[in-house]
């Protein structure tokens, strides 16, 4: 059950987003925030840090030049720096972005993402001479309502939410089987949002709006929408989002860290192993600010807790790992252990967080020390 090859306690997680918004503008994250030139240099600061592993992302659009031709120039020097720097990386394969000329509802669109994800899959095997570990399609729950049923991003429907989640939802199974093809050894991460939605006026409303959260990693395995092909063997790491706004009152807004009705976060990780019996990561988690270290804290906190009452917790990635300009307005989003690149590739560290993290590293180290005294 916890055969995965995590380097963790901690990674590091690349904002890597290149969808297209609601005017039409792509946003490329790896070019904002200069980690597509600076890859090398961002890799082997995460190292200085203690984290040897990283999630980061292949940009489809820039690869898939024409239906079935790939450009891997966009790609190499990041599979390289992570050869040379010894880094693990999870690569997401579709973070909310795929090539022009392609309709998403198609079913074109789950072939040749499936043709995309085994020629990624050889070229990171031929690269790092070590198995792949891809994350398939990144949130696959959020994608479905921000782009399918609210218009906030590509393709911009409206009311066709669960239509969109379920062709992300086989995009994702074709991807695995096109890889396991090519590369038998490769391993998965679905990464999805963990929420919790207190009741509030309507308490039926908020129980099926908490069991939604599920829907996607359910067609997956198999246990909903058999018909799309999931099944137990496709579900693989289960990747948890958590972020400070991930619950809220139905029909309300945020509910604040120590209010009554939050619920912990180490019971929502310990339904999430209920649910699935696999191994759990907290594939995202950070938050913006003076309010970075005190939410890294809490987070770790957690975990820990989970992990004593059994929960195979296997890491956390701090995401973004790096500032980065914000997907409506461009603004500064100070979310990141670094900070913007100056013209040499170098950034700032933040110095609270990086203290917190230190803290944290320690104190998971000194648990890994008791359980091995113990196990002796």
């Amino acid at each position: 059950m916890t055969d995965f090859p995590i380097r963790g306690p901690f990674l590091g997680g690349f904002e890597c987003s290149s969808h297209r918004r609601s005017d039409g503008r792509r946003l490329d994250l790896l070019a904002a925030t200069g980690h597509d030139r600076h890859a090398f240099l961002d890799y082997r600061a995460l190292n200085r840090h203690g984290l040897a592993a990283a999630r980061d992302g292949l940009r489809w659009h820039r690869i898939e030049t024409q239906p079935g031709r790939y450009d891997w120039s966009s790609a190499l020097p990041m599979l390289r720096a992570a050869r040379e720097t010894g880094l693990q990386v999870i690569w997401d394969l579709c973070h909310y972005g795929w090539p022009d000329d392609l309709d998403i509802w198609s079913e074109d669109f789950v072939t040749r993402f499936a043709a995309f994800a085994a020629e990624a899959a050889r070229r990171i095997r031929e690269v790092s001479g070590a198995p792949p570990f891809l994350c398939p399609v990144n949130e696959i729950s959020y994608w479905a309502w921000a782009g399918g049923e609210i218009g906030r991003i590509g393709p911009l429907a409206c009311g066709r939410g669960p239509a969109l989640k379920r062709q992300l939802v086989r995009a994702a199974l074709a991807a695995i089987r096109a890889v396991r093809a090519v590369d038998p050894e490769a391993r998965f991460l679905h990464a999805e949002p963990a929420i919790h939605v207190a009741d509030g006026a309507d308490p039926e409303g908020a129980a099926a709006y908490r069991e939604v959260q599920y829907e996607a990693l359910d067609m997956i395995g198999g246990r909903l929408a058999p018909e799309l092909g999931g099944h137990a063997e496709a579900l693989d790491l289960v990747g948890l989002n958590f972020y400070p706004d991930n619950q809220w009152v139905h029909g309300g807004g945020t509910i604040p860290l120590g209010h009554h009705a939050y619920r912990p976060f180490r019971a929502m990780l310990a339904e999430a192993y209920a649910r699935y019996g696999r191994p759990l990561l907290v594939a995202e988690t950070g938050a913006e600010g003076t309010a970075k270290a005190a939410w890294l804290h809490y987070v770790c906190a957690e975990v820990r807790a989970a992990q004593a009452q059994g929960v195979p917790v296997l890491g956390i990635c701090l995401y973004p790992v790096l500032d980065y300009p914000g997907w409506e307005n461009e603004r500064p989003c100070a979310v990141g252990l670094f900070s913007e690149p100056d013209p040499t590739g170098a950034r700032r560290l933040d110095e609270p967080l990086a203290a917190e993290l230190r803290e944290q590293q320690a104190r998971f180290a000194r648990i890994d020390e008791e359980d091995t005294r113990g196990a002796a």
